[in-house]
């Protein structure tokens, strides 16, 4: 039985102490109160326990990781699965920009694909995908899974971060479609184009095709783009009722990763000529545009 520590007590932090519980010994590092994870046998410890153990589950919303792994010693031959989605608009930074100055890439995997928590914490099943420079750490990973999930693993390790980061931001324009009746043309043409969308800006950096056609992408964009259970698919909702961003994040609780990955894309793909009118009319509405003027943008 291994030992694994699971750092950040969000849902999706929950959620994964909770699955890796079926076949490890699992602990939890967090600020808020996970007492319902008793249950599941989970302990929440101090943070110099958790670094003792074998496997590390890294679920830190990607805005606030650098800092935080700024302000540990991580073990030299730490294994790290990495569980945050996003882009860091401090620096522009893919999340293993981030974690590559504080540890060996050969360290590091990268969990992606259609995952909401809330059904993770009922066992039902999934397929995920584990992305990693070292496949051999990739399969280490999958071994600790339980039953209900599948893994997959790939050497793609940027195109699974800009598939889950941007598919955060296509499920805002989602929400946003629905939340003013667009219709189910104007859905499935979203989806296409936001897909497109996310292929080109990976192609920039190396990404493979295949890569967005699979879990990582098409899969993942499918699931946040058609749900409530999407934080980021709320937030365009929120934003069709005509709610502040304010507003709607307070309603949130949560981070909504989109809602920050827009701006990154945005300013990325303004530095490097990458075409991203979806990211950018998403950013420039969280900025307070008018949303048909957007629509209009985009249709033209």
């Amino acid at each position: 039985m291994a030992r694994v520590s699971v750092f950040g007590g969000g849902s999706w932090g929950r959620a994964l102490a909770f699955s890796l519980s079926q076949k490890n010994e699992v602990c939890i590092v967090s600020r808020r109160d996970v007492r319902d994870m008793v249950a599941a046998n989970i302990r929440q410890v101090e943070l110099a326990e958790a670094l003792m153990s074998e496997y590390f589950v890294i679920a830190i919303a990607t805005n606030a990781l650098r800092d935080w792994l700024g302000g540990i010693a991580l073990p030299k031959e730490c294994k790290i699965l990495a569980a945050s989605k996003g882009i860091e608009t401090a620096h522009n930074a893919f999340v293993s920009d981030i974690y590559e100055q504080y540890t060996s890439q050969n360290n590091v995997a990268y969990l992606c694909g259609p995952s909401f928590a809330s059904e993770v914490l009922q066992s039902l099943p999934c397929a995920l995908v584990i992305h990693a420079h070292n496949l051999l750490l990739a399969k280490e990973f999958g071994a600790l899974m339980p039953s209900f999930i599948k893994t997959y693993e790939s050497l793609d390790v940027i195109g699974g971060e800009i598939a889950g980061a941007y598919k955060n931001v296509i499920a805002i324009a989602a929400g946003i479609c629905d939340g003013l009746n667009l219709g189910a043309n104007a859905k499935a043409s979203l989806l296409a184009r936001g897909l497109v969308e996310m292929n080109r800006f990976g192609e920039h950096f190396g990404a493979k095709m295949e890569t967005f056609l699979g879990l990582s992408g098409a899969g993942d964009l499918f699931l946040t783009s058609n749900s409530t259970m999407s934080r980021n698919y709320r937030v365009g909702l929120g934003l069709a009722k005509g709610k502040t961003m304010q507003e709607i994040l307070c309603e949130l609780g949560e981070v909504a990763e989109g809602v920050k990955t827009s701006e990154a894309i945005t300013k990325i793909g303004q530095e490097k000529g990458i075409y991203v009118p979806i990211a950018h009319e998403v950013y420039a509405i969280t900025e307070g545009k008018n949303i048909k003027e957007s629509l209009d943008t985009l249709m033209k």
